[in-house]
């Protein structure tokens, strides 16, 4: 994504000679991009030609006021284009997935193994009634009955809506309540750093006031003993191996506009946004995208080392590879345990070719030094790629010489959980690389750069980036409020989608992203929303008003810093701060924890009422000049914050 213009827009690194990539040259680029955009439509009919249809659609694309529709008409099935497709030739004792676990123990699913477990999870679901449409929470661990899952769900037509298991209960049940789901597959436990960490019982008391939930799996994963509530509540092995469940189950023909998944995302409001994708379109560009970016060939073993319950793991662990036959490994762990040589140890192991991790764990790493890299053989691999934040100029370069020995290209992804999949990154062989810009858009993607009256910005000027036409994967609304998707998306803009990032375009039409324009913090590249933190911080009894901001962090990228005012008569404490983190973590997840908790008499505020958080950004970046104070009713709190600041 990007990092400081200043320190690297003069360095270019030229893209290495790569006569077999899918797009070798900046002037193929040039022509492929150019055809895109003329005739968007023809150009993804095209595209959309490599997948396996049931029924071929009627039109590409339909504006439907203000909602895209693409590839209506058309019948597919995301499992059969994943699994099925792959069966008749040699691919079909290809590995799949491999699956690293927290212990180092490893399993690997052949295309045609996937393929049977897939089938049957499909028939248990079935079992227990679920029929397309319905929505199925999935809540685990990175284990591989959750990429069954995903893909037995897609094979009936069920609805997936994964919750990212480091997530608080509360958090899951307003994802199961607010999706409507009918069945929920959970484990006994999560393996962490060699612990076992317990997740049903901990889910146990929510799932009860799941008013729509009638089932609950169980993968026993932890050896953690749990209560199993009678008529809902089954082990995922005894259904699987029932003598009853076939190890075939018949795809479901899918409509290219039937829902796919639901996936939760931060906004700027409390409530967190269910992003809804559909069958075709997301289809269509998980393929396209995973060939063009990371240049998947048949030979490549690849590792993306997200967590499946973010959007970059469906993408491009689970859909995008085993849409086009590749090698995808799945990872249990964590980059440091049982040390800092843990993420270089699987790469040599499996002789990993593409790696594709977050700026957070890059810097975590470089902090580490080289010598845990030096004891690894890394030669495998040929490409290296960042997602989820924007990535500083210093941790690019470290990437580029230390890991990739200046011979793999490093692709800078920048995409959102909104737009299904990648819309601009450089493209390996094809384009000239600077540190810290995500570069070009990938065909069929118009952004720009928008000032706030909607004219475009000049070169190198910072403003709002937007998406001037629709594309394949876009989310196609929030579940069960289409006003939300409207107003967040197209609202400022109308007809435009504005991603809610910054943005700036130097000369060479090249992109560098800037962070979040809204109230939304992205910590570790997990975008989590100011407001759901001031709501769980105000939810202790002692709290009487909050204020939440980011701060830079050397690691995380972005670190966050509560401001707190207690109700008259509660002491101030570290103790109390401790409980309030402690808070925070059970309502929201430990990755919505305050880094910083700074005790507040009172908060900067207009006239009108409205808390400055410019002016409380300010002073928890340490700036001496908070700018203009003006309009504030309150001047004089300002001078005693920033005395006080941690």
């Amino acid at each position: 994504m990007s990092g400081d213009p200043a320190l690297s827009e003069d360095i270019v690194i030229a893209p290495k000679p790569c006569s077999d990539a899918h797009i070798s040259s900046m002037q193929q680029y040039e022509d492929v991009y150019k055809q895109s955009i003329e005739d968007p439509e023809r150009f993804w009919a095209e595209k959309a030609e490599a997948l396996h249809w049931f029924k071929r659609w009627d039109n590409v694309l339909r504006d439907d006021n203000g909602f895209f529709k693409w590839f209506e008409g058309g019948q597919l099935n995301m499992s059969y284009n994943c699994l099925d497709r792959h069966l008749a030739g040699w691919r079909k004792n290809k590995a799949a997935i491999i699956w690293e676990s927290d212990d180092g123990s490893t399993k690997t699913y052949t295309y045609q193994e996937l393929h049977r477990e897939v089938c049957r999870f499909a028939n248990v679901l079935k079992k227990k009634g679920v029929r397309k449409g319905d929505r199925i929470c999935v809540y685990l661990p990175m284990i591989p009955e959750l990429a069954i899952t995903l893909l037995a769900c897609s094979r009936i037509g069920a609805v997936h809506s994964v919750v990212f298991a480091g997530f608080s209960p509360a958090s899951l049940k307003d994802r199961i309540d607010d999706s409507g789901s009918v069945l929920l597959v959970t484990a006994d436990g999560n393996i962490r750093k060699g612990k076992d960490l317990p997740m049903k019982n901990l889910i146990d008391p929510v799932l009860t006031k799941c008013k729509t939930l009638k089932h609950v799996l169980v993968v026993k994963r932890a050896g953690n003993k749990v209560t199993m509530k009678k008529n809902r509540d089954s082990w995922w092995h005894e259904e699987m191996s029932a003598a009853d469940i076939s190890n075939y189950c018949d795809p479901e023909p899918m409509h290219a506009e039937d829902s796919l998944f639901i996936l939760y995302t931060s906004g700027t409001t409390g409530k967190p946004k269910g992003v809804l994708h559909t069958n075709g379109g997301y289809s269509v560009y998980a393929y396209w995208t995973t060939r063009w970016v990371f240049d998947i060939k048949d030979e490549d073993t690849y590792w993306c080392t997200a967590d499946i319950g973010w959007i970059t793991g469906h993408t491009y662990i689970l859909y995008g590879p085993l849409l086009n036959g590749a090698t995808s490994i799945m990872f249990e762990g964590v980059p440091t345990y049982p040390d800092p040589g843990r993420f270089w140890e699987i790469v040599e192991k499996y002789k990993v070719t593409v790696f594709y991790t977050a700026p957070t764990v890059v810097r975590a790493l470089m902090k580490e030094g080289d010598d845990w890299i030096n004891r690894h053989d890394l030669s495998s691999l040929r490409l290296l790629g960042s997602v989820g934040e924007p990535i500083n100029p210093e941790a690019w370069l470290w990437y580029y010489n230390v890991i990739g020995k200046k011979r793999c290209p490093v692709v800078d992804t920048w995409w959102q959980t909104e737009t299904g999949g990648i819309l601009i990154s450089p493209l390996p062989g094809a384009t000239p690389l600077k540190p810290g810009s995500a570069t070009r858009p990938l065909p069929g993607i118009v952004p720009a750069v928008f000032r706030e009256d909607g004219t475009e910005a000049g070169i190198d000027e910072s403003g709002y980036l937007v998406i001037k036409q629709p594309w394949p994967a876009m989310l196609r609304t929030v579940w069960g409020n289409p006003e939300r998707y409207k107003e967040t998306y197209f609202g400022k803009y109308p007809g435009i989608y504005l991603t809610g990032d910054g943005a700036k375009k130097d000369k060479d039409g090249y992109f560098w992203l800037l962070g979040r324009i809204d109230d939304v913090i992205n910590v570790s590249g997990h975008r989590i929303g100011t407001a759901e933190i001031e709501g769980a911080l105000v939810g202790n009894k002692a709290v009487a008003e909050s204020a939440v901001v980011p701060y830079p962090h050397k690691i995380k990228g972005q670190a966050i810093y509560a401001f707190v005012t207690l109700k008259s008569g509660i002491k101030k404490s570290d103790k109390l701060k401790a409980e309030l983190r402690d808070h925070v973590a059970d309502v929201l997840g430990h990755i919505a924890k305050p880094d910083k908790i700074q005790f507040a008499d009172a908060l900067p505020k207009t006239r009108s009422g409205k808390i400055m958080r410019r002016i409380l950004k300010a002073i928890a970046e340490g700036l001496d000049d908070v700018g203009n104070t003006t309009t504030l009713a309150n001047p004089e709190i300002v001078d005693q914050l920033s005395r006080g600041r941690l």
